[in-house]
């Protein structure tokens, strides 16, 4: 029974392979210079240095993450080769923890990185996890979110009031209730990769 669940498997990513068109793409400098413009709307503090700065990298550090982690497939595709052990890297923590870090590393002062969780109560959803931008000291409600994962390897960003697909939370919120369902007994462990520091 499990070599027919693993040939179904290995089946079913090869249909879904052949959707085809993931990974690193040229990004054309007009779709940056949108991102640095939408990221200068989120306040009038933002230095425009900062903002062109966050734009390029968040366009090509997704490109590098995407070589990396061997994106060839849509993401839950992606995501099951992970699982399998297939490819080394690519879940949505993933691309959010990479993405926050470098975003990070640049100590903007007029932009500050946060991390939000959706799917988070859901039962049958899987927790999606995504970086975001935001003016210093705004709240995820004023925050630019980017998602490297939801495209395979190209960047989705949208403001989180505009992003209708997703009910962000703060990562924080997620992580406080996920000890309180640990520690009464409600959960077994924190979802895989997930630090609840």
């Amino acid at each position: 029974m499990q070599k027919i669940r693993r040939a179904y498997a290995v089946v079913m990513l090869m249909v879904l392979a052949a959707c085809g068109g993931y990974g690193p793409v040229d990004v054309a400098p007009d779709e940056i210079a949108r991102l640095e413009a939408g990221l200068l709307a989120l306040g009038p503090d933002i230095d425009p240095v900062e903002a062109a700065r966050a734009a390029r990298i968040s366009y090509s550090y997704t490109a590098a993450l995407a070589e990396r982690y061997q994106i060839t497939d849509p993401p839950l595709v992606h995501n099951t080769k992970v699982n399998m052990g297939l490819r080394p890297r690519g879940l949505c923590w993933h691309w959010a923890q990479d993405l926050e870090n470098r975003l990070e590393a640049e100590k903007f002062q007029t932009l500050d990185v946060l991390r939000a969780i959706a799917n988070s109560e859901s039962d049958w959803l899987i927790d999606h996890s995504t970086a975001l931008l935001a003016p210093s000291g705004g709240a995820l409600e004023d925050a630019m979110v980017l998602d490297p994962w939801r495209f395979g390897g190209r960047l989705f960003w949208g403001t989180v009031t505009d992003d209708t697909r997703y009910d962000w939370i703060p990562q924080e919120v997620v992580h406080a209730r996920w000890r309180i369902e640990i520690a009464a007994g409600l959960r077994d462990a924190p979802p895989v990769g997930a630090t609840l520091e």
